[in-house]
């Protein structure tokens, strides 16, 4: 006889809660809707190395990738990078977010008014990416810390552990883009990107890993430009730094296919083990153009 009581008012917040959820998705749903409808996108990127493989959306692997290469005029190794990614996918989830909280915008949630720059400034990601180097290289023995314990010396979170859970996908991402995954450990699939320049790439190419780390030399004209990339160095490690960094970006850059003497992507036929030995050290990249104008 008392479990009828029970079983009404149970029926009662049930209603209740029911209805919470669907105000809460009324008021709450466009916000949430614009904070993470990028991972309902069609275009993603996946890193595999060894028995590991994680997938990002196009937006995030492109900002993985500016991070990475920002790494690399800082003189700073695979480990830095670690460190960087595990803390924007903790701050923002890897989208250079306008709001926050309080103040906190962007990659890693940096505020204004605790001097790590403008507004403007911040949301720049390459600003961004660069501010947090500098901080972590501040911090005293930050090479032998763990992850989550360097994230949280340079961050200050309310949430100190909260960077350890991305670790192993940083890790993963972080060795693929700075080129010890090897050639074809970044693989995506997107649509057709919009149309762009040589010019614009290279200038991409150089904002991302600053002058002079890479040479590019246009090889073809028209619609179906290719330009070949060349690292300073001429090492193996670079050309597939490079190689990670042009197929993680893609979505945003105008490139096509990238080839190298081991491998292949393109957009039609996603990753391949076909490659051209002739390329040696080089990396050939093509791009979807607009025609530039001659010079007068």
């Amino acid at each position: 006889m008392a479990e009828r009581p029970r079983r009404r008012g149970a029926r009662a917040i049930a209603f209740l809660t029911f209805a919470a959820v669907a105000v809460a998705g009324v008021v709450w749903g466009p916000e949430l809707w614009e904070r993470h409808g990028d991972r309902l996108s069609t275009q993603k990127c996946t890193v595999t190395f060894e028995d590991a493989s994680y997938t990002l959306t196009a937006e995030q692997s492109d900002n993985a990738a500016i991070i990475a290469a920002r790494s690399v005029p800082a003189g700073l190794k695979a480990r830095a990078v670690t460190i960087a990614l595990a803390t924007a996918n903790q701050e923002s989830g890897l989208r250079n977010l306008e709001y926050g909280d309080r103040d906190s915008l962007g990659l890693f949630q940096q505020r204004p008014s605790q001097g790590w720059g403008t507004e403007d400034e911040i949301l720049d990601v390459r600003y961004a990416a660069d501010a947090f180097y500098d901080a972590l290289i501040g911090v005293s023995g930050w090479t032998e810390m763990e992850i989550t314990d360097a994230a949280q010396a340079v961050q200050r979170s309310g949430f100190p552990e909260a960077y350890a859970k991305h670790e192993e996908e940083a890790r993963v991402w972080a060795t693929a883009l700075r080129g010890y995954g090897g050639a074809d450990a970044v693989s995506c699939d997107i649509s057709t990107p919009d149309a762009s320049t040589p010019t614009a790439f290279s200038k991409r190419l150089a904002a991302d890993f600053g002058d002079g780390f890479y040479s590019v030399a246009v090889s073809g004209m028209g619609e179906a430009t290719s330009v070949r990339v060349t690292a300073a160095d001429g090492s193996e490690v670079s050309r597939d730094q490079v190689a990670a960094w042009a197929v993680a970006t893609a979505s945003t850059t105008g490139v096509t296919s990238v080839i190298t003497s081991e491998s292949s992507w393109s957009v039609e036929d996603g990753m391949t083990s076909i490659g051209d030995e002739s390329l040696g050290d080089a990396v050939e990249i093509g791009i979807r153009t607009e025609v530039e104008p001659t010079a007068s």
